[in-house]
Formats: structure tokens, C-alpha cells, sequence
């Protein structure tokens, strides 16, 4: 069997592998088109990818890579273009794609330091920055993750972990849950994300564990009624572990009083998480401020694949004080021996909920290097503008209907052509109109329901994103909405 070009040691692999690498830049380069999407469905798609996964014979890799472009990468959705503003998912920077090259060509395993040395130390002194950054102290610690739902997760298993062991002596780890454990309670915002109630799920406390707490009417959560669920719980013997508090919720961008809710859990000797998963970036501009109290918590999320622009996956855990990490350690012989740390040889495998993991902390790395912290700053900012902006657009426009001002880039609202439109027949249209634009192309918005409104949602993560843009965007969806209608007209 030849492997001449298919492996980088192989004979003919440096060839190969510069010229396949060649083409997949031509590929992504000239798969982009006028639109973000193509408009294909989920059936047009099936007929297309209708083709043998594993053939008997291989095609090659120039025809792969071929195929490839036509029937994938012409109907993937364009992060890059202006016009998709559906979901967190932001444009990757260029940076970050040649930090992903790397990453990929290199292939270390970030569960012990013989797999991945400087990959090892350089996770390690990225921790140490983020960990400055968000002014949590020398004690602090953190690990690289998937993103926010891993980073969620396990932040909540370690207070989960440490408040059965500190309350009641108890080894979760060897044990597994005591009868206690049917009593703890985690208490969110109502509009914190769902990855607060699957960690619940998934780590056997149920999702009715968590308690959520209202919101004011910015969407943030409400100090004194926080305060009033707690003493309910309290009086009904149910032992709140956490505190989580969202800076950057989903639909809205709402960031919670992080210093009230600090001040809370520390009364309460609860767990203080916040997920900054999305609001993180606010750090490094001049509005970090509004982060006030994220320096005293004791984990915290946040995710590169959105507002630091680095392609999926990428986030990390971060801990005030890494010495919790004690609650999930473990060695393994042939990874981690306890020799090793004896000896100060990195073991970060006993931080993580993954064994193989990726070199995912080298695309911040490159990226903050090779853009430094003002240029990133900047970068966020002219998003939040974006936004402000378009409320003001869509505030002004008689068909259009402006759910609340954006906190950070998302922007909720409601297409609302004529007056007179009953909730049900705004939210039955909204939702019509926001199928038919993902056919149409033109844009790609997402949908929401506020108070049991179908909403559309514009996330403006994008730096090329213009006024301009977004106004083009508002046409295609009148344009499409005009379809729709049509479309009822006729309907028998």
C-alpha cells in the first residue's frame, strides 16, 4: 500500500500537502458567493450529498477537495459575510484560521506534557493572561475547554463537588451522590442559558435543581427578588450550591449585577460562576466596567469563538482559585504518574473533563500577538456601535418594531408591516418571514420568542458589518414578507 502522499513523513507528503492546502484556500476563497447562504433546503441537500461516504476506491484528493467545494462549501453558510447575523458565531480572523492550520498539521494532545510540551506551557501562560485580564488574583488557574456548555458544566461540577465535600465530608469523586445531594440548588437568571439546567442533567442533580430567579426590565437579574428565592429555598431546607450570574445573555446581551450577586453567594457561602461566554470580550475595551464584580468570582466562562473571533471551537474555564481543581484531579500512570509533579512537570488533563483535546489555546495566542489588545478592543467596540445604530434604524421605521435597546450586539425585533396585527398574527408572520429569508439567502437572521412573540434577532458580531448592511438585510426581509403574504392570498 503506497503512503508517498499521504503522510508529511512519506516521500511525496510535503508536495502533497502543500499543494492540497493550496487548493482548500482556493476552495474557501471561491465558494463564497454575492449571499451568505444558497437557499438550498434540507431535501436539496440530501439529493446532493447522496454519494458514497466510504467508496471502494478513493477518488483522489484533488477530485475530494473538488466535491467538496461544489457540494458543501457552496451550500455552507458564509460567518464571514455581512449579511449573517443569526447566531453567536462569529467571523474567524485570519489569525486564527493560520493558527488552526497549525494546529491541525502538529496534532498534540494536550493531556500530557510528552504529547505536547510547548503547546503545554504555552496553555499555561494564555491562563495565566486571561486570568489577569479579568483581575482574578495569583491563586487563579484555568483550562482550556470546548466552549461555553463544557466550561459551564464543569464549573458546576466542581461546586457541586466542593459544597458536598466542605458541607457534609463527602467524596463525590469515589462515592458518587449522597441522599444531600437532593437538596442542593443552583440558583440563574430566567434568561440565563440552557447549559445551566443540562449541567444539572447531566451531573444527577435534575434540571429542577435549578431555580430560576426574574429579571428586571433590562433582562438582568433582579437583586431583591434573588435575595427573596434564596430565603425561600432556605426555609424549605434546600442547600443553594451556586450562584450564576451571565454576562452576555443570548437574546439580549444582558449583563447581571456581577458585584450584587458576588456579594450574595459570598453571604450565602455559595459557588459564584459567571458565564461571560459572550460578554467576556467587554475586558478588553472601555466599557469593562460593566464587568464590575467578575474579578471575584470563583469559576468563570468564556469563549474565543465569538467575540475574540477565533474559529470553533475555543473557550476555556477559569478558577479564582485553582487549588478547586482538587475536586476532579485524577493520575493515570501512563499520562499524569504523581512523580510528575513532584518533579513540576505540567499536568493540565487533571483539570479537564476531556483526555485528547486540541491546541485550542494557540489561536488567541497568535491572534493577541499578531493584533494586540487595542486593536481587539477596537474590533468589539465597532460592533456595539453597529447595533446601537441599527435600534435606532429600526426604532425610526414604521414597519418595524424594536423589542428593547441592545446591550451589547444582539438586536430584538419584530417586522410589523401593518397595524392592527394581533400578537399571534405578528409572531405567526415572524416566523414565516424568517424561514422564507434562510431560502431566499439574501440574509441570515435568527428568531427568538419574547413573552410569546416570535421575534427576529440580528447578532452583529461581525467588524465588516455596516449600517448599510443591515439595512440591506431589513429590505430582503420585506421583500420576503411581501412573498409571504402573497403566498397566504392564495392559498384555499
Amino acid at each position: 500500500m503506497s503512503t508517498e502522499r499521504l503522510f508529511l513523513e512519506a516521500d511525496l507528503g510535503p508536495q502533497a500537502y502543500r499543494s492540497a492546502m493550496a487548493q482548500v484556500v482556493d476552495a474557501v476563497l471561491d465558494a463564497r458567493g454575492d449571499d451568505p447562504y444558497s437557499g438550498a433546503t434540507p431535501d436539496d441537500l440530501a439529493a446532493t450529498l447522496d454519494v458514497p461516504v466510504l467508496p471502494e476506491e478513493g477518488v483522489g484528493l484533488p477530485a475530494a477537495i473538488e466535491d467538496v467545494t461544489r457540494d458543501v462549501l457552496a451550500h455552507s453558510v458564509d460567518t464571514s459575510h455581512p449579511r449573517t447575523a443569526a447566531h453567536l458565531q462569529c467571523p474567524p480572523m485570519v489569525p486564527g484560521l493560520a493558527a488552526e492550520a497549525l494546529i491541525a498539521a502538529t496534532n498534540q494532545s494536550l493531556d500530557s506534557f510528552d504529547q505536547a510540551p510547548a503547546a503545554t506551557v504555552l496553555e499555561e501562560r494564555v491562563v495565566d493572561a486571561l486570568a489577569d485580564l479579568f483581575d482574578l488574583g495569583d491563586a487563579a488557574d484555568g483550562v482550556f475547554t470546548s466552549g461555553g456548555t463544557q466550561s459551564n458544566f464543569q464549573a458546576l461540577l466542581l461546586a457541586r463537588d466542593r459544597s458536598l465535600g466542605e458541607q457534609y465530608d463527602h467524596d463525590v469523586q469515589r462515592d458518587g451522590l449522597p441522599a444531600e445531594a437532593g437538596d442542593l440548588r443552583v440558583v440563574v437568571s430566567e434568561e440565563a442559558h440552557f447549559t445551566s439546567r443540562q449541567a444539572a442533567h447531566f451531573l444527577g442533580l435534575g434540571e429542577d435543581a435549578v431555580v430560576g430567579v426574574e429579571t428586571d426590565a433590562e433582562h438582568r437579574i433582579d437583586p431583591a427578588a434573588l435575595e427573596a428565592t434564596l430565603d425561600r429555598l432556605a426555609d424549605a431546607g434546600k442547600e443553594v450550591f451556586a450562584v450564576v450570574g451571565t454576562a452576555g445573555t443570548t437574546d439580549f446581551g444582558a449583563i447581571d449585577p456581577l458585584a450584587d450577586l458576588a456579594d450574595v453567594a459570598a453571604a450565602h457561602d455559595a459557588w459564584f460562576h459567571v458565564d461571560a461566554a459572550y460578554g467576556g470580550a467587554l475586558a478588553l475595551t472601555d466599557e469593562a466596567e460593566r464587568l464590575v464584580g467578575i474579578e471575584r468570582a470563583d469559576s468563570l466562562a468564556v469563549d474565543f469563538h465569538k467575540l475574540f473571533y477565533q474559529p470553533i471551537s475555543c473557550g476555556a474555564l477559569l478558577l479564582g482559585d485553582g487549588a478547586d481543581f482538587r475536586w476532579m484531579a485524577r493520575n493515570a500512570a501512563y499520562l499524569n504518574p504523581e512523580a510528575h509533579e513532584e518533579r513540576g512537570v505540567p499536568n493540565l488533563v487533571a483539570k479537564s473533563t476531556q483526555t485528547t483535546r486540541r491546541f485550542d489555546a494557540l489561536k488567541p495566542y497568535l491572534a493577541f500577538r499578531a493584533v494586540g489588545r487595542e486593536r481587539f478592543g477596537a474590533l468589539v467596540e465597532s460592533t456595539l456601535e453597529v447595533a446601537n445604530r441599527t435600534a435606532t434604524l429600526l426604532d425610526s421605521a414604521e414597519d418595524f418594531e424594536l423589542v428593547a435597546p441592545p446591550s451589547l450586539n444582539t438586536v430584538v425585533f419584530r417586522y410589523r408591516p401593518r397595524k392592527g396585527l394581533d400578537a399571534e398574527a405578528v409572531s405567526d408572520l415572524n416566523a414565516a418571514v424568517r424561514e422564507a429569508l434562510l431560502e431566499d439567502g439574501r440574509a441570515v437572521v435568527a428568531r427568538t420568542d419574547v413573552e410569546g412573540v416570535t421575534s427576529l434577532k440580528l447578532t452583529l458580531l461581525n467588524p465588516t458589518t455596516t449600517l448599510d448592511d443591515v439595512a440591506a438585510t431589513l429590505d430582503a426581509i420585506r421583500d420576503v414578507a411581501a412573498d409571504v403574504d402573497a403566498a397566504r392570498e392564495v392559498s384555499p
